[in-house]
């Protein structure tokens, strides 16, 4: 067992040792300004806000927006995290049911269930509906296999302990649950998890309905330990033991309600619709809990970008030699690919455009670069696109194809025009012109470190 425990309580602990957690003491609203301060920093600084006003409760925001970090607290590197993830998935694992108190049972709340007083629920963008739960975690259990489900979706709290659940078609196992309870008009039970930790939100990320597999085995595979589960107060369902914040409650078939505008993917507002309401009936959490938010839409995102790049490389692996791939932030890690391969024949590069975007059909534009390309410079990259593409020979289109309904565009159209680069140099006699120089032992730079630089006072 990990001397820190798991969730959210471990990981900040971990962030505090590596430098990695800021503070935030200035006293900040939760609706607008505390997504400001998350926005400023890009989204990537893991930040502790210990003064949100009208709270007495803090807000950890922004904890899994930077790769880098992603990859710390999954206990791996960014080189090797695509076998980890794999090795996972295909290797699940068994967790642990708690016999005893769960320190997310230290405070239970069965009566008057009152969101919005009881919890600092920010408000992120100017057309939103209402607060919403952005880093909640929803849990159900298959009727037929009885194995637990769970995936990070948006809920928007209205109120009392009313909250409307999102139920788009990234959720195929949810609506189709929705669907059988209706038959069988049985309530759903379910639970919205806050407080977890990366190796819970990786392992969320996969696809229920691809896989077959229960993600809280995914999970303890990830961890390399059973990841410790209690029961809920109110129903059957699994929950981690040591999240900070459960909210426990059904959802009644035909029961739904508006929800949104809400500012989704790439900062565009997805329109208002109906979606399923959640009855929350108890509410327990640890004793000073922290409230975990996610400013849209980066946290979850990045986790599914990572899930997604594994698979996408592994059905590279059939077609072309690959090295990795990035799934870019500037691309809401589901739009923009940038694919690294070692070419052998004259025709990879296109092989692996065609390859990529057969196996992610969210891409709209990916580029294709060789292995002595950094896919995480964009600079880099750029160099690629600048000195190895011409337009006439290396670009692929594909006009009308089945896009993400989360790009503005292809929700306007219903389809999306994809385009390929092949940014690889060629390959025989004319390879010689794109030897890139060097400097003799400082192949990878100067480390800055070792050298006393700083501010000039001296006299010129």
């Amino acid at each position: 067992m990990r001397s820190d425990g798991q969730m959210l309580r471990a990981v900040l602990k971990k962030l505090q040792r590596s430098g990695d957690l800021f503070e935030c003491r200035t006293p900040v609203d939760p609706r607008f300004e505390l997504g400001a301060v998350l926005s400023a920093c890009q989204n990537e600084r893991p930040t502790l806000f210990t003064s949100v006003k009208g709270h007495g409760m803090p807000v950890a925001g922004a904890i899994y927006g930077n790769r880098r970090v992603f990859c710390d607290l999954l206990e791996t590197t960014v080189p090797e995290r695509n076998y980890k993830l794999v090795s996972a998935i295909a290797n699940p694992a068994k967790p642990a049911v708690a016999s005893g108190p769960a320190p997310v049972h230290e405070n239970v709340v069965d009566r008057g269930v009152d969101i919005l007083k009881m919890l600092p629920v920010p408000t992120s963008n100017g057309l939103d509906r209402a607060p919403f739960l952005t880093a909640g975690m929803i849990v159900h259990r298959d009727l037929e296999t009885g194995r637990s489900h769970m995936a990070v979706r948006r809920f928007q709290v209205n109120r009392g302990g009313s909250i409307n659940v999102l139920v788009s078609g990234a959720s195929p196992h949810l609506r189709a649950m929705l669907a059988k309870c209706r038959d069988l008009n049985k309530e759903v039970e379910c639970a919205v998890v806050l407080g977890y930790d990366a190796f819970l939100l990786a392992a969320s990320q996969i696809g229920s309905q691809k896989y077959g597999l229960d993600k809280y085995e995914v999970d303890s595979a990830l961890r390399g330990e059973p990841l410790r589960l209690t029961r809920c107060r109110t129903n059957s369902l699994l929950v981690p033991a040591e999240a900070e914040i459960v909210l426990e409650g059904v959802m009644r078939p035909g029961n739904a309600g508006p929800e949104g505008p809400f500012a989704e993917l790439m900062g565009y507002y997805s329109p208002e619709g109906a979606a399923p309401l959640m009855d929350v009936k108890c509410l327990t959490h640890r004793n000073n809990p922290v409230f975990q938010h996610a400013f849209p839409c980066r946290e979850e995102h990045l986790a599914y970008g990572l899930i997604k790049e594994a698979e996408i490389l592994t059905a590279l692996s059939q077609t072309v030699d690959p090295v990795d791939v990035n799934l870019t932030l500037g691309g809401g890690c589901r739009l923009h690919a940038v694919v690294s391969i070692r070419k052998r024949h004259p025709g990879d590069g296109k092989s692996a455009i065609l390859a990529a975007l057969g196996a992610y059909k969210d891409i709209k534009h990916v580029v294709v670069v060789d292995d002595d390309v950094d896919i995480f410079d964009m600079r880099d990259v750029e160099f690629a696109l600048a000195s190895r593409f011409q337009a006439s020979r290396d670009l692929v289109r594909v006009d009308g194809a089945l896009g993400s309904p989360l790009e503005a565009s292809h929700a306007e159209l219903g389809v999306t025009d994809k385009l390929g680069f092949d940014a690889t140099k060629p390959l025989g006699a004319n390879a010689g012109l794109y030897v890139r120089s060097n400097i003799p032992g400082f192949e990878n730079g100067a480390d800055l470190s070792r050298y006393d630089i700083r501010a000039f006072n001296g006299r010129l």
